[in-house]
């Protein structure tokens, strides 16, 4: 899996935001990324060490359109924490 496959795209909310301050930052990934397939491509798009990666999963929550029902996607959120000292810049802009 290449490294823009892994990584869909970042979180920004509020809580992630003051995260951000700590060093760690957020992204949605692939349901099929490993925490060793997301550190890598991490540091190799946005050239950082990274300390550690937390990964969560979440089902897809049930919609109705009508007398229909249907579902969203599952997904994956990656919460990576970077070595002392790193940054990603195109958070801080």
């Amino acid at each position: 899996m290449e490294a823009r496959e892994v990584l869909i795209r970042p979180i920004v909310t509020e809580k992630s935001t003051a995260l951000m301050e700590q060093g760690k930052y957020t992204f949605r990934v692939s349901l099929k990324a490993t925490k060793v397939q997301i550190r890598q491509a991490v540091e190799q798009i946005f050239k950082v060490k990274v300390q550690s990666v937390n990964t969560m999963r979440y089902e897809g929550k049930l919609k109705r359109m009508g007398r229909s029902e249907g579902r969203r996607s599952d997904w994956k959120k990656a919460i990576v924490t970077l070595k002392p000292g790193e940054s990603i810049e195109l958070f801080e802009a």
